[in-house]
């Protein structure tokens, strides 16, 4: 009757439901220390800062957690961290902003080129994808003449491409034009 006891299945549980939370926390604890970084930390006067802290806290994320996230850009630390919005082509020919931040740019920019490569897609220049998308509150929607229609196969390899990166602790949004 080996694996039947309630407490391990509880605990099993628990651990993955934590593991999760706490990816999505240091992602979220990263972009409240960047925006602060780049805007100031009083959100009354930093609308991106604001913005994160609402998504922090539908994401259940805990206040003491969001203050330290602020008190490190204040202190200096956030200089070590930097955004980055890198460009690719997906299966199908689907443009990709891949948007987020790191505290090592040359890692992090190695390792996505290394992840799209094993699933089809290519790196793409600065500038080569951007003008298919347009800035609209702290959003990046694809133009319409810019959307790509692909078959069910390449959809299939894009949601997992999607998937792996999003995985990713550096990277925050994935954008595309599909």
């Amino acid at each position: 009757m080996s694996g039947h006891n309630k407490w391990m299945q509880i605990k099993h549980q628990k651990a993955t439901t934590d593991a999760k939370r706490g990816q999505i926390f240091s992602k979220l604890s990263k972009m409240v220390t960047i925006a602060a970084h780049e805007g100031g930390a009083n959100p009354a006067a930093n609308a991106k800062l604001r913005e994160i802290i609402a998504k922090a806290k539908e994401a259940n994320m805990p206040s003491d957690t969001i203050e330290r996230a602020i008190k490190k850009a204040a202190g200096g630390d956030a200089a070590k961290l930097e955004s980055f919005l890198y460009e690719a082509y997906g299966p199908g020919g689907t443009a990709l902003l891949i948007e987020g931040t790191t505290d090592n740019g040359n890692r992090s920019s190695h390792e996505i080129k290394h992840l799209l490569s094993e699933q089809g897609a290519k790196w793409a220049e600065p500038g080569s994808v951007r003008w298919a998308f347009e800035n609209a509150e702290g959003k990046r929607i694809p133009l319409p003449h810019a959307l790509v229609q692909i078959s069910e196969e390449n959809r299939e390899k894009l949601e997992a491409l999607i998937k792996i990166l999003k995985s990713r602790e550096d990277v925050g949004e994935v954008y595309l034009n599909t």
